[in-house]
């Protein structure tokens, strides 16, 4: 017997996707254990990083393209 493991990757941020909270482009995207999903910019990111653990799913952060 064989077992098939699938791994859901979400599509990479681009510019066109902007922080939920200002408007400036978005950095981690969450999604919510409700379903919806909300995106961040690094700053309101790392702000808000406890209570965004608390209701994720999954959290894609590609912060790391900052440096």
């Amino acid at each position: 017997m064989s077992t098939t493991t699938t791994t859901v990757q979400d599509p990479a941020l681009t510019a066109t996707d902007r922080c939920d909270r200002c408007g400036s482009k978005a950095y981690l995207r969450v999604t919510l254990a409700s379903g919806g999903q909300l995106l961040f910019c690094a700053h309101h990111a790392k702000e808000h990083a406890e209570a965004l653990a608390r209701v994720a799913a999954r959290i894609q952060d590609e912060t790391h393209l900052l440096s």
